[in-house]
């Protein structure tokens, strides 16, 4: 029977598009149509269903992601060290994804840019006009692009800079809004057209494994195995990057800044590592999440129940990572150098949309499709991505999840709250 769980459809599809692409190549075909032009056909059709949804997604789940913590009436003392941590912990990240990324290099191979190999599409002459156009100039036009003079055309264009900004102004002074002129109607509203397109994407997501078996086809039908090789060196790359920060940099900042021992935290929070990593949610771990902070670390309700619920939402150190890390790799692929702007656009992007990133399963791969639009390149590096996305994306969540707690007990030890991993309270 064909498995419920998707990763294993996924793998299945994998394994299928092996098969079907080595033996179908790219003339094999029937009745004048070849196999490689469907396997294209279903790629570019997943690939679209995933653009679909970018624009309202990340404005939906933005605005109620800034409103729904600006409501708490926390934005104090509370507040601002929560997202201060937040904001820190995820730059951190960031820079050292991008620091191994351009360290390792996995779109070259020999030498050479791998498009040929991974078998992108898109011509590189044309790629770099749109980077080059998307990226020029320094670092005040990139400020200046966060303001746009249409919302609208904004949206329509893909400047997902100023989108993302309005969106964050949006929801804040949401809140501002009393309920008699019409704040909590507009807070239902965008709660509505968060939750439709939460249920659009688990649909859009529950067809990966056919945009799997295209998109990976496709590849190994023109290239052979060959596109394997970057891909299993950007696997390590992140995975890396996901060590050294769940292993170094969370528990350095819980030591020296929480005063107390790493260890006990991750004996703690272990059963929610373990859910975060079989599920891959952060949102389906909150409630074990919430628990262990409580419960095994000692963390009092009251700090626990304003950072974990919002570092959920807003707080994604691994998948700002790994954004920033996929999107080197698929620039690397197609030989465009970034410079310090671009490099730059992709940093503040991979920070600002891992806020607005959905607590689901593979969600990450709108968030990417953001990025790479925004710097001018295609989306279909993203098929090769899918790949490995699954395993990634269990990784990820758990470093997510480790660096909410982290942020629980720092904040709580920044409280002045003394029985916080308390040997007592270990587990």
């Amino acid at each position: 029977m064909w498995p419920r769980k998707l990763h294993w459809q996924i793998l299945i599809a994998l394994l299928l598009a092996l098969v079907a692409g080595s033996l179908s190549g790219t003339t094999a075909g029937i009745f004048g149509v070849t196999c490689f032009e469907v396997y294209d056909f279903i790629g570019t059709l997943f690939l679209n269903a995933l653009k679909m949804i970018i624009v309202p997604l990340i404005v939906a789940s933005i605005i109620t992601g800034i409103a729904g913590a600006g409501n708490t009436g926390a934005f104090g003392r509370l507040g601002g060290k929560t997202l201060l941590y937040y904001l820190s912990t995820s730059l951190f990240a960031i820079l050292i994804g991008l620091f191994l990324v351009n360290l390792t290099q996995p779109g070259i191979v020999n030498g050479e840019p791998a498009r040929d190999i991974i078998g992108f599409s898109e011509d590189t002459a044309s790629v770099t006009e749109k980077v080059a156009e998307r990226g020029a100039g320094d670092v005040v036009d990139i400020f200046l692009r966060m303001i746009p003079t249409n919302i609208v055309a904004a949206a329509a264009d893909g400047q997902m800079l100023g989108l993302i900004f309005f969106s964050l102004l949006f929801g804040y002074f949401m809140t501002k809004v009393p309920e008699s002129s019409g704040g909590g109607t507009l807070h239902r509203f965008w709660r509505g057209v968060y939750e439709v397109m939460m249920l659009i994407t688990e649909l859009v997501m529950k067809f990966a494994p056919l945009g799997v078996f295209g998109l990976v086809a496709k590849v190994v039908a023109s290239t052979g195995f060959a596109a394997f090789r970057p891909l299993a060196v950007f696997f390590i790359t992140v995975l890396g990057g996901l060590l050294i920060h769940f292993f170094m940099m969370l528990p350095l900042l819980v030591r020296y800044i929480g005063r107390v021992s790493p260890v006990r935290l991750y004996r703690a929070m272990a059963p929610a590592l373990l859910t975060a990593f079989s599920t891959a949610s952060s949102s389906a771990t909150l409630p074990v999440t919430m628990e262990c902070v409580e419960k095994n670390a000692g963390v009092s309700n009251r700090t626990a129940s304003f950072v974990v619920p919002l570092g959920a939402t807003v707080n994604m150190d691994g998948t700002a990572l790994y954004e920033c890390v996929a999107a080197m790799f698929i620039a690397q692929a197609y030989g465009i150098h970034l410079g310090f702007a671009e490099q730059f656009v992709v940093v503040l992007l991979a920070l600002v949309t891992s806020i607005g990133v959905a607590g689901i399963p593979a969600a990450s791969l709108v968030a990417i499709a953001i990025i790479l639009t925004t710097i001018g390149l295609p989306a279909e590096g993203i098929g090769l991505i899918l790949a490995v996305d699954r395993i990634l994306d269990m990784c990820r969540t758990a470093v997510n999840v480790f660096s909410d707690a982290c942020g629980a007990v720092i904040i709580a030890r920044l409280e002045g709250e003394k029985d916080v991993l308390a040997e007592r309270q270990s587990v």
